[in-house]
């Protein structure tokens, strides 16, 4: 399971204002889209907008209890493994005999 940030923020480029809010459009159709702001900048090359968008992935808090308690289960069908022996000579032998219940 890909892990995912609760919170993401994203910054974008835009030349011109109509741009910057068709970006900003566009993030509208997200529905994790919890604000926005466009910025005008200046420098030596002229006018430039920066879009900040941020997002929030809210997530139920019994998911991430449940998601997390699974891991922590030890598996309900647990053996005791199969008994074996070592010789000195390095071979190994299983023991078959089973136990009567």
């Amino acid at each position: 399971m890909p892990v995912k940030e609760l919170n993401a923020k994203e910054q974008h480029y835009a030349d011109t204002r109509d741009e910057a809010e068709e970006l900003v459009t566009e993030a509208k159709d997200d529905i994790y889209l919890t604000s926005f702001q466009i910025s005008e900048k200046h420098n030596k090359y002229g006018t430039y907008f920066l879009v900040d968008l941020k997002f929030s992935y809210d997530t139920p808090r019994e998911i991430m209890e449940n998601a997390t308690s699974k891991n922590d289960e030890v598996p309900k069908e647990q053996h005791d493994g199969v008994e074996y022996n070592v010789e000195g000579d390095g071979t190994v032998s299983v023991n078959t005999k089973e136990e009567a219940e």
